[in-house]
Order: C-alpha cells, then structure tokens, then sequence
C-alpha cells in the first residue's frame, strides 16, 4: 500500500516536474521536490524499491533544474 501510494506521489510530481521545465515555471520546483520528499518517504518504509526510485528520479530533475536556473546553489 505505502509503495502504490509512493508511486502515485511520484507520478504526480514527474508530471509536475516536466510541466517546470517550461521557461520561467521553474519555481514550482520548490513545492514539487518537497512533494517528492513525501513519496520519498513513503517509498522507504515499503518493502519494494519501485516508489522509492521513482521519488529519487523527480528529486534529482527538480534539483538540477533549480541548478540550471540559478535557485539552487
């Protein structure tokens, strides 16, 4: 249950993120990773990996668009 539910977070937040990568959007990055973070958390207390992944897969996009727009140093 914890996995689906991450999964369903990370899904959520993929499509935000992708939805950030449009010029002048990647603020939203500040709620999306956060978001991520929570279905990060449920993925670590499931016993599969899939959700977990996923979450660590949508922290590293956000991060590096933060990166590439000078909103993370």
């Amino acid at each position: 249950m914890r996995n689906t539910l991450s999964l369903i977070i990370g899904f959520i937040a993929l499509i935000l993120v992708i939805v950030a990568f449009i010029p002048l959007l990647g603020w939203a990055n500040w709620f999306i990773i956060p978001l991520a973070i929570i279905g990060l958390a449920f993925g670590a207390m499931s016993d599969k990996t899939s959700g977990r992944n996923l979450n660590l897969v949508v922290i590293a996009a956000g991060a590096v668009r933060l990166m590439l727009g000078g909103g993370l140093l």
